[in-house]
């Protein structure tokens, strides 16, 4: 039974033997990162940058501190903000409108 499919979408299984069926979808999660049938990192780099944003959002208070220095704050945003928005990123085949993507979200965190 499939709970995520709508009446207006075709669903295709493939059979992995023993009586057992996988269902074929265009896009998956595995290990954390989006893999897509096409290839491409259109879904990797918009998910990668919602996990960025929630990274950024649940450090705010920390990064806008006034008592802690910029280059501690620098170091902390490299660490946890920057690494966690490029996780993965080595196997992306990056188009230019996916690196304006992830320039942006970089420019508007900073």
């Amino acid at each position: 039974m499939c709970l995520c499919a709508t009446d207006s979408e075709v669903k295709s299984w493939v059979d992995i033997g023993d009586g057992s069926s996988v269902e074929t979808v265009d896009e998956f999660r595995y290990l954390g990162e989006v893999l897509s049938v096409d290839g491409e990192a259109d879904a990797a780099v918009t998910a990668r940058i919602h996990s960025c944003w929630f990274k950024y959002r649940s450090l705010a208070s920390f990064l806008t501190a006034k008592d802690v220095s910029l280059w501690f704050q620098g170091k902390v945003y490299d660490a946890c903000v920057l690494s966690c928005m490029l996780h993965g990123s080595e196997t992306w085949s990056l188009k230019r409108e996916n690196e304006l993507a992830l320039h942006r979200t970089e420019m508007r965190m900073i």
